[in-house]
């Protein structure tokens, strides 16, 4: 079985709706606080990160079940082969804004992405799932980005940017960031997931986004596609798109804007 001719967007819809099951069950801020060691990725794992992340793995057991081969890049579990691996790769973030899911704040995501190599620019399908708007973004490689079956597009170009998204946003990390902005910037949002902020950014909502101190390739490789097909530009620091890799341990910043002089402008301030 080939990985790329799997039904990628319901594999998703039928992990969100299993990720829903489990945020109703542990509605409160208490019960989405339990902890259970340290995962792969290197931060505290939550059990309901856990539990999110074996909704995911059921499916690619599945679909390592009907011949797929493929490995799997998941915050919780690292880097999981199945079948031959090969070069396909499945780049999963159960719940990309944890902090905001364990304190019930509705701006978390759930991302995933299937790529045919190992850098960003091998990625072929991207899937985010938004469960505060309970929206979902997709996109494949060549064939534009979607907002629940919509096309997206990025905002036109203007003199100036006027809602800018910023990530991973530590105070003693963001300031010089802010200020570098000043002038260039109307106004700026923290929604606190990376997914759904770049996928703003793809459906028109932000004109572009920036993370302040590096991220995973978890959080970011469904989202960038979105962005890239609906017209944006992304960046990754010093890496180009094809040096961005896929793996676990992967760590560089994102920026992403509706084009490459808003991506320049929101680059600087990232680097300041």
């Amino acid at each position: 079985m080939d990985l790329l001719d799997a039904d990628w967007p319901g594999i998703c819809r039928r992990i969100v709706a299993a990720q829903r099951e489990i945020f109703a069950a542990s509605a409160s801020s208490a019960a989405r606080s339990v902890y259970e060691g340290v995962g792969e990725g290197g931060d505290r794992a939550l059990e309901i990160d856990r539990r999110c992340e074996d909704a995911v793995f059921a499916e690619l057991e599945s679909l390592a079940g009907q011949g797929a081969s493929f490995r799997a890049v998941s915050e919780e579990r690292g880097e999981v082969e199945f079948g031959e691996s090969g070069a396909a790769r499945v780049v999963i973030d159960p719940i990309d804004g944890s902090l905001n899911a364990r304190r019930t704040i509705p701006s978390h995501s759930f991302s995933l992405a299937v790529a045919s190599g190992d850098s960003m620019a091998a990625v072929e399908f991207g899937f985010v799932h938004d469960f505060g708007a309970d929206e979902e973004f997709t996109a494949r490689r060549g064939g534009g980005a979607q907002r629940d079956g919509v096309a997206l597009a990025v905002t036109a170009p203007a003199e100036r940017l006027e809602v800018v998204g910023i990530e991973s946003a530590e105070p003693e990390w963001a300031l010089p960031a802010l200020r570098q902005l000043a002038g260039e910037v109307y106004r700026l949002r923290v929604v606190g997931s990376i997914a759904i902020t770049a996928s703003y950014v793809a459906a028109g909502r932000f004109d572009g986004m920036l993370s302040i101190r590096p991220c995973r390739s978890v959080d970011a490789a469904a989202a960038q596609l979105i962005v890239r097909e609906a017209g944006g530009a992304v960046g990754f620091g010093e890496l180009g798109i094809e040096a961005a890799g896929l793996g676990l341990d992967a760590r560089y910043p994102i920026v992403a804007a509706r084009d490459e002089p808003s991506l320049a402008t929101l680059a600087a301030a990232q680097q300041a």
